[in-house]
């Protein structure tokens, strides 16, 4: 018997979220099968087994801030092969055991009771239930107003139950009674509610820390323009079949990602970084382009590296795989770090302008519009149907000037509106 100590996940990181256990207190387990998801303040991670066991205690529940170093679950090994720790890890996982403070020695039995009670409650339900889709937050949303996942209709995809169907559920008067005494019991309800207090972790945490220190320390130039897509979205459906028969998903975020990379070759301060002190300029060889993705467990940017290297086929598997990923919470670290210059779609949720704030320590970030169809004056003065996306740059003002930003600004819009001469630039 030895508790599993959580180990050091990297990154200077001494805590996380457990968010959800795969397993049970009594549950046999498989080495390397996955124990418990812990959420870091960079991404979702897996904690595997070390060794085929039973599952004696779980030290922590879902919702609690673990420590690193500290005995996430006991194992008792049941293999007949024992472990396969030396008597030096066997000593040093006993003296992080035994060095536990008074106050979490005497936390133990009331997590111990409720690990108990947790198993119990399970075996109440039949095991081939299936599991309500919903997010931690969700979940925890659910927990606070004493409800039950599967009394709430989920309107998201395979009935994944959303914050706005448990408020809607919260809100439908009491059945059994008239409605008249129902909204009187609401309004009484509602004025003797209390404020809900939730702690900022995870990646919210990080993002607000980040965005605190890159507003106040940034000098931000902001720079926002209208670009004529009509012939990028004529040059995409044509190839969209060709890159299906491949199994390409083409967006028009490629495109984006390539304007980018060859118009930071002649503007290559877009895509440089500032030391601490400001005092050199550090140019990036390579254009690793970070887009903003609105995941589960809050905002996270994972970037595409080598942009300027790779075809827009390869660029447009690394937007799939990584949008997939981030909107699980899965995204990788090595997915996250890195990045050299940002984009933030807004207009995938119905935004046109607005004033990012950049991602440091990259000194720029440019928001997408959406795409509208407006009139326009061609080139014989005659008003046309015309594509229109929105952007809006920001820049840092102190190494970025406003004509750096908009020459910058208009070589990448020329790729954009012209797209075949892309073509001419490509390495």
């Amino acid at each position: 018997m030895s508790d599993f100590i959580l180990p050091d996940i990297g990154e200077g990181i001494v805590e996380c979220e457990l968010v959800k256990w795969l397993v049970s207190e009594g549950d046999l387990i498989e080495e390397d099968q996955p124990v418990a998801e812990v959420m870091t303040d960079k991404a979702l991670v897996e904690i595997p087994a070390p060794y085929k066991g039973r599952v004696t205690r779980l030290y922590w529940k879902e919702g609690d801030i673990a420590k690193v170093h500290a005995p996430l679950f006991e194992l008792v090994d049941e293999s007949g092969e024992g472990s396969d720790q030396s008597s030096a890890e066997q000593a040093a996982t006993s003296e992080e055991s035994n060095s536990k403070t008074p106050e979490a020695k005497q936390a133990e039995p009331q997590k111990t009771q409720e690990s108990a009670q947790a198993p119990a409650a399970k075996s109440a339900v039949s095991p081939e239930a299936p599991r309500t889709p919903a997010s931690p937050a969700v979940r925890r949303l659910v927990r606070e107003n004493e409800l039950t996942l599967d009394s709430i209709e989920g309107s998201g995809k395979d009935g994944r139950v959303l914050k706005s169907d448990v408020l809607t559920h919260l809100e439908q008067p009491a059945s059994g009674g008239s409605s008249a005494p129902a909204s009187g019991m609401r309004r009484a309800d509602a004025q003797n509610q209390e404020v809900r207090i939730e702690p900022i972790k995870g990646m919210q945490a990080v993002m607000a820390k980040r965005m605190v220190v890159s507003a106040s320390t940034i000098p931000h130039f902001n720079f926002s323009e209208d670009i004529d897509v009509t012939e990028l979205l004529s040059l995409r459906q044509q190839l969209k079949p060709e890159a299906e028969a491949r199994g390409s998903r083409l967006t028009l975020m490629p495109f984006i990602m390539k304007a980018i990379a060859l118009a930071v070759r002649e503007y290559p301060v877009l895509n440089s970084q500032l030391n601490e002190d400001v005092t050199e300029i550090h140019y990036q060889p390579n254009c690793n382009v970070g887009m903003a993705v609105d995941s589960k467990i809050g905002l996270l940017v994972p970037n595409v590296k080598n942009v300027d290297q790779l075809t827009l086929l390869e660029i447009a598997d690394e937007v799939t795989r990584l949008t997939e990923a981030a909107r699980e919470g899965r995204v990788s670290q090595a997915d996250l770090k890195g990045g050299t210059i940002t984009i933030s779609n807004i207009g995938a949720l119905g935004g046109t302008y607005a004033s990012p704030i950049i991602n440091a320590p990259e000194v720029a970030i440019v928001a997408l519009g959406r795409t509208q169809k407006l009139p326009r004056f061609d080139a014989n003065g005659q008003v046309a149907e015309r594509a229109i996306m929105t952007i809006s740059w920001a820049g840092d003002h102190r190494i970025i000037d406003g004509g750096t930003i908009a020459r910058f600004n208009n070589l990448w819009k020329s790729y954009l509106e012209s797209p075949q001469s892309m073509l001419l630039h490509m390495g």
